[in-house]
């Protein structure tokens, strides 16, 4: 089960970024975070920027919409997705997998 945090201004969303994918997907549901992969290189923040991109193309939201709060470096992720509850968000994921 995703684990979305409920935030006042939105939603906190766990990321499990996986750079240098053969595609750009949104590959599931794994240990409570969104399996994101990209065909970026995690060089200076190219693969952040692309899960950004596809997250707002999947998911139907604004580049604007999404922050990285923290996890720069790191596989695991947490992306802050502005003026979205979690349920609305859980929807919208279910309907991009």
């Amino acid at each position: 089960m995703l684990q979305l945090e409920p935030h006042a201004d939105g939603t906190i969303l766990p990321v499990r970024a996986q750079p240098g994918a053969r595609r750009n997907e949104i590959r599931g549901e794994q240990d409570g975070q969104l399996k994101v992969c990209v065909t970026q290189s995690p060089e200076r923040g190219k693969a952040n920027k692309a899960i950004v991109e596809l997250l707002s193309k999947s998911l139907k939201l604004k580049k604007s919409q999404i922050e990285l709060i923290s996890g720069d470096t790191s596989h695991q992720k947490r992306f802050f997705v502005h003026g979205i509850a979690p349920d609305a968000l859980a929807e919208r994921i279910g309907a991009a997998m």
